[in-house]
């Protein structure tokens, strides 16, 4: 389960099920964008962030389920798995059912009073919420089965169900488009691709896992254990989201719902960056939690190594996002996009990069038990953050938001790198040199952002990569890691000349 060629492969399929949806969704929303109408299109990002939101009524059991199954796999402990399971996945279709009636309850609230929407678009916006709402049983319930997928490192199986449906996602509004612009029935189509993803789920996981065929009593008491264990991470499943989604919803209240989609649309794109930590980390979270009780060096390496290679496969992005902000823009969204979106990507590029490396100890801490320091430093952050956007956003305007949320994360990395440290000493030593690689990096980004001719932005950028890609060779790689890349540039060479 944690040998580097099988964190390798998995972190690849994990990865190739959000590539996919990443090119559609580059394609699908300038569409969705000029078919909705920009006022519509920031409404269906709210909606998109509300049912995302509303699922932190899992109450961390979905994350809990992963810890507890893989702990129990690794202990050789088979006979609780049909307990455990069974009673996980019903304690999340009724919490689910609770969460779509507090949803559908707070919806007329939501469209009438919290949101600057326009009057016209109330009864859209409205009926919209009550889809979403409907659809909530079936969003925790496939987070559960996925969670038995990846606890089982069958990431294989959990691609395979994925893609379809994320480019469900941005294809069914596209197809919708020709006969209504309503975002009625292109919320409609979506709430039909959750119950279809979640009945998809059921099958495989039925037929792949005899224990969920067997009968098993649901116990309060099998229950409490991991509702303990996730109920530190419903704190961060509560802070962190509205950490993540608050900003939009300030600045449809601060501004407008047309600054909402300037500032969302290229958060969202660029948040699809994230799919490579999430890849690895998918992975790397049963593997922390099989490793800690039994070998605390084995997952200090897999922390150390981890953020080493999300150094190597972050950086590039994010100094080419932060040079061509401008241009990328122009080209994917028009002008007027360009003119009000492009500082705004180059602070959450630069944010992402930071993250990405974030990501990392805040899923150790999580997997080996410590789910307490993640709540508590985001209970921490909260209020700080919600008066960093309100502030910088009177102060700045629309791309004050985003420094607001880049100045976030990079406090929120710095805290959980020093937290993890605490708890497991033996990656002090190797961390020193990635960690300042990352500050020399970061400041790479500064002059990147200040240039304006493309020549010039050309040439930084050739001489930075060939620079980093030098110090990633000698020093960040590993012997093994650099064999492996040999390996593979070997066989792509023989796969483009098979006749040599």
């Amino acid at each position: 389960m944690t040998t580097g060629r099988i964190l390798a492969r998995n972190t690849g399929l994990n990865l190739l099920g959000q590539v996919g949806p990443l090119i559609v969704a580059f394609f699908a929303v300038p569409v969705l964008v000029a078919g909705l109408g920009i006022d519509r299109f920031g409404i269906l990002t709210l909606a998109w962030t509300a049912i995302g939101y509303f699922s932190l009524f899992d109450l961390g059991l979905s994350r809990a389920l992963t810890q507890a199954v893989s702990a129990a796999l690794g202990g050789g402990r088979h006979e609780e798995l049909p307990e455990l399971s069974l009673t996980a996945l019903v304690a999340l279709a009724l919490l689910g059912a609770l969460g779509g009636l507090v949803l559908a309850a707070l919806a007329p609230l939501l469209v009438e009073r919290v949101l600057r929407i326009p009057a016209p678009l109330h009864d859209e916006a409205q009926r919209s919420f009550y889809l979403l709402a409907a659809s909530l049983p079936f969003v925790l319930g496939t987070a559960g089965l996925r969670s038995l997928l990846e606890a089982h490192q069958d990431f294989g199986l959990a691609t395979m169900l994925r893609v379809p449906y994320a480019i469900f996602n941005f294809v069914a509004p596209l197809a919708i488009l020709p006969f209504s612009h309503s975002l009625v029935p292109v919320v409609g189509v979506l709430v039909v691709g959750r119950v279809l993803v979640w009945f998809a789920h059921a099958v495989v996981c039925a037929r792949r896992y005899a224990f969920l065929r067997q009968w098993a009593p649901i116990r309060r008491a099998t229950v409490v254990p991991m509702l303990r264990q996730g109920g530190w991470m419903t704190v961060s499943n509560i802070v962190s989201p509205l950490m993540v989604n608050l900003d939009r919803f300030l600045v449809a209240a601060l501004l407008s719902v047309t600054a909402v989609a300037h500032y969302a649309t290229p958060y969202d794109m660029l948040m699809k960056l994230l799919l490579i930590p999430t890849a690895l980390l998918g992975v790397l979270f049963p593997a922390f939690a099989a490793t800690f009780d039994q070998d605390r060096g084995a997952t200090a390496r897999l922390l150390e190594r981890a953020i080493r290679l999300m150094i190597v496969a972050m950086f590039p992005f994010a100094i080419v996002l932060v040079t061509f902000a401008h241009e990328g823009l122009f080209l994917w969204l028009g002008s007027d996009f360009a003119q009000a979106s492009t500082s705004i990507v180059q602070w959450l590029a630069a944010g992402v990069f930071i993250n990405s490396i974030g990501q990392i100890p805040f899923s150790a801490l999580q997997a080996i038990g410590r789910s307490d320091i993640t709540a508590k430093l985001h209970a921490v952050e909260l209020p700080l953050y919600a008066i960093a956007i309100v502030w910088l956003t009177r102060t700045v305007g629309l791309p004050g938001v985003a420094m607001a949320w880049t100045l976030r994360v990079a406090f929120d990395t710095a805290m959980l790198l020093w937290l993890s440290s605490n708890r497991l000493p033996e990656t002090r030593p190797a961390l020193r040199a990635p960690l300042l690689i990352v500050v020399v990096l970061l400041g790479a980004l500064i002059p990147a952002a200040l240039l304006q001719k493309l020549g010039a932005k050309v040439a930084f950028d050739a001489i930075v990569l060939a620079a980093f890609g030098i110090y990633v060779w000698v020093h960040l790689l590993q012997a093994d890691e650099r064999l492996m890349l040999r390996r593979w540039t070997q066989w792509g060479q023989t796969r483009l000349n098979p006749t040599e």
